[in-house]
């Protein structure tokens, strides 16, 4: 099934995304992980690509395929393009299709760390949009969606620039978008806001990461943009050597973040969870899902 589907039919769309195996979590480690989070019945889950140009398409996909076929969750891999060439994307496309998945989530995807990495000449996609126009064009029936970012991405000169470039990733064939982590609901208010005077309608499920560990949301939010406004900022100081107590006051957090938002009117929930089922069981509870 397209995700987008679901979001036709139904009022809430709630998923989770989760990372591949590192050097902190075995495969092994992961599944347990997957087997817990299955337990909510998300509507679907996306699958992380690779950080920095250490992409490992076939990690992705696999675990994707795992989670579609043992617990008839839809799963969304992610597919970045900026290092690929296009007989790469089919390939990978390929692969996706024959695993009887029918979505991904289109990104362009970091910029390799090594500075001797030779990207393709000419580049074959240089934006997310140009990955979501050959997806739509290809032979391949798989939804592509998007993200966006309430706060703009960092690359670019403006926000204002920036959702001219997101409306592009629409016209090209996004089916749906996922926001960029945020932690100031004011900020998504004045971004949507924007949206509408493009006319763009889309459904956007708000990207939302509970923190629950100080130290760790600070690289985080240095490599995504994401400002901490002062209620977040002034419980990061409170908890900085309490992971407990950060994680309950963090969940809380969320938790508000969401209710905020529901109220507003949103098309769906995405929860960067980390990996931990521990936290979308508190969430679920807090939320009563």
């Amino acid at each position: 099934m397209n995700i987008i589907e679901k979001f036709n039919k139904k009022d809430k769309v709630i998923s989770f995304e989760i990372f591949p195996p590192n050097k902190t979590m075995t495969l092994k480690q992961l599944l347990d992980v997957i087997d817990e989070l299955a337990l909510f019945r998300p509507d679907f889950i996306s699958v992380t690509y690779g950080a920095s140009g250490n992409a490992n398409s076939n990690y992705t996909i696999d675990i994707a395929q795992y989670i579609k076929e043992k617990y008839t969750i839809e799963a969304m891999p992610h597919l970045t393009c900026i290092t690929s060439t296009k007989d790469k994307i089919d390939e990978i496309l390929r692969s996706i299709e024959e695993k009887k998945l029918r979505n991904v989530l289109a990104l362009r995807g970091d910029l390799p760390t090594d500075p001797n990495f030779k990207f393709p000449d000419p580049l074959h996609f240089q934006y997310a949009s140009d990955l979501i126009k050959y997806i739509k064009s290809s032979k391949y029936d798989i939804s592509a969606a998007a993200a966006c970012y309430p706060e703009g991405h960092m690359d670019c000169d403006s926000l204002d620039k920036d959702i001219d470039n997101l409306c592009k990733k629409v016209e090209m064939g996004a089916d749906f978008l996922i926001t960029q982590l945020f932690f100031d609901n004011e900020k998504y208010y004045t971004f949507k806001d924007k949206l509408s005077k493009k006319n763009l309608s889309v459904p956007i499920t708000m990207g939302i990461l509970p923190v629950t560990n100080a130290k760790q949301i600070k690289r985080i939010t240095t490599l995504s943009g994401a400002s901490i406004p002062a209620k977040l900022d002034t419980l990061l100081k409170k908890y900085e050597n309490d992971n407990k107590s950060m994680m309950e006051a963090g969940i809380e957090y969320a938790c508000r973040q969401m209710e905020e938002l529901n109220e507003f009117g949103v098309d769906g929930f995405h929860l960067y969870v980390m990996n931990k089922p521990e936290v979308a069981k508190k969430i679920f509870k807090n939320m009563n899902w």
